[in-house]
């Protein structure tokens, strides 16, 4: 069996969408195909998963959130992250 890969980014840590990221039918609030993250939009990794199958860590990033509003929070690939 593989060892899970060792995450790139840690929680808490400031990111930004590498890519426009569409919903893939997995968000429930948004129809799917749609845009759910521009790229470029700042976000904050709020916990870090694993995918089984795949051995590789999954982030789940808060992207958009203010003083005056809460974010939308989208699981992301760390193809679809960059650092500012």
């Amino acid at each position: 069996m593989l060892e899970p890969r060792e995450p790139k980014y840690q929680w808490g840590q400031r990111v930004t969408a590498a890519i426009d990221l569409f919903n893939d039918g997995s968000h429930p609030e948004v129809p799917e195909s749609e845009l759910i993250v521009a790229a470029g939009t700042p976000g904050e990794v709020v916990q870090i998963g694993h995918h089984e199958e795949a051995n590789i860590p999954v982030y789940i990033v808060e992207f958009g959130a203010t003083e005056a509003r809460v974010g939308r929070v989208v699981g992301c690939l760390e193809e679809e992250l960059a650092t500012p």
